[in-house]
């Protein structure tokens, strides 16, 4: 993948196929440790352990649609790749947390991408019933939304109604602008 918002789109897909109803999204920007850390946490279904070892293998995968499971893989080499570490934590039961650092400066680092895309795509999913909790803290602020505050706010409608989501990517694109994401 050649993007960091590629990858979180696909952890929170495996988040959501593991039937997950609250699934976190942080960003955290250190540059005085020139690091990016993402952590995605879920309440879904979790792991067993020797499913947790077989996860970053690349020709293991828990889907019956096809025989290769790339995301975790990639993401951990990725991470590795521009000076970073991974961690993936997960029990059964009790959902699963996944954790990649970067080094934010480093050549090797993929680019965040289309974030808001990303951002606003998981959010108004017809077909999910998942809520997002969504932190990106850089040096400048920190952004923080909660999809459970935006229901309870819209009270009868959707989330994906065509209004409320061009109000949804026009105020999450203003708050990335407003910490300064770094590319």
């Amino acid at each position: 993948m050649k993007d960091l918002s590629l990858h979180i789109l696909d952890i929170v897909q495996n988040s959501i196929r593991a039937g997950a109803k609250l699934i976190g999204i942080e960003i955290n920007e250190h540059p005085e440790d020139n690091q990016l850390v993402i952590t995605i946490t879920d309440d879904g279904t979790g792991m067993s352990q020797e499913q947790l070892k077989l996860a970053i293998d690349p020709f293991y995968t828990s889907r019956t649609t096809r025989k290769v499971g790339l995301g975790l893989s990639l993401f951990k080499q990725n991470a590795e790749m521009a000076g970073g570490s991974f961690i993936l934590e997960s029990e059964q039961g009790r959902g699963t947390k996944v954790i990649a650092t970067f080094g934010l400066r480093h050549l090797d680092r993929p680019i965040m991408g289309d974030l808001v895309g990303t951002l606003l795509l998981l959010i108004t999913d017809a077909q999910s019933e998942s809520d997002y909790v969504f932190k990106h803290q850089t040096q400048t602020g920190t952004f923080e939304l909660d999809t459970r505050q935006i229901r309870q706010t819209l009270e009868n409608v959707p989330i994906n109604h065509p209004e409320v989501r061009s109000f949804l990517k026009e105020m999450i694109q203003e708050n990335l602008e407003q910490i300064q994401i770094s590319e």
